[in-house]
């Protein structure tokens, strides 16, 4: 479960470059007030964007503006991104195909939360993250066990500790829990 967690929080920092290798759409960039997105022309994009995009360009045309701006911003990540950072974005992106499509479902939900948060909020969530991912196995895995086998004000309390200890990570509004499986 934490495993799944982790390649998680990973994807979640790919999503953007998701639309690339999935096909699938990815949120849209912000847009003029009021102005409907602008589509990108196919002969617009770098010779490289193009080979990267090649399996959309019989249909591009046909494709609404939003998506053809996410697949081109898609793109462009994928291309500045060193050898290692594409081969571990491939192999995390074989591992999220690998996913049932309830877990996808629940992974995209959490990550529309998150994206909801207030900056200092998500800043407080990577913070902890990194913290977390640098414990000892040992140390997550009866940190993950603890959790688990607590109650809810249990919960709370670990939880209230934790902002008493951290301030600076966890202040301000509590976002709402994530629903365990």
């Amino acid at each position: 479960m934490m495993r799944t967690i982790a390649a998680i929080l990973l994807l979640l920092l790919l999503a953007p470059a998701l639309p690339v290798w999935a096909g699938e759409p990815a949120a849209p960039p912000p847009a003029a007030a009021g102005a409907p997105p602008a589509g990108v022309a196919w002969s617009s994009l770098s010779a490289p964007q193009q080979q990267a995009l090649g399996k959309f360009q019989g249909q591009w045309g046909s494709l609404p503006p939003e998506r053809q701006q996410a697949l081109a911003t898609g793109a462009q990540r994928w291309l500045s991104m060193s050898p290692e950072q594409r081969s571990a974005a491939r192999g995390r992106f074989q591992n999220w195909q690998q996913l049932p499509p309830e877990q996808r479902a629940l992974i995209r939900q959490r990550w529309q939360r998150f994206q909801q948060l207030p900056p200092e909020q998500q800043q407080a969530v990577r913070q902890n993250f990194r913290a977390f991912s640098q414990l000892p196995s040992e140390q997550r895995q009866l940190l993950r066990e603890r959790w688990r086998n607590a109650t809810p004000r249990e919960r709370s309390e670990m939880l209230q500790r934790q902002r008493q200890l951290h301030p600076q990570r966890g202040g301000g509004r509590r976002p709402p829990p994530l629903r365990s499986r």
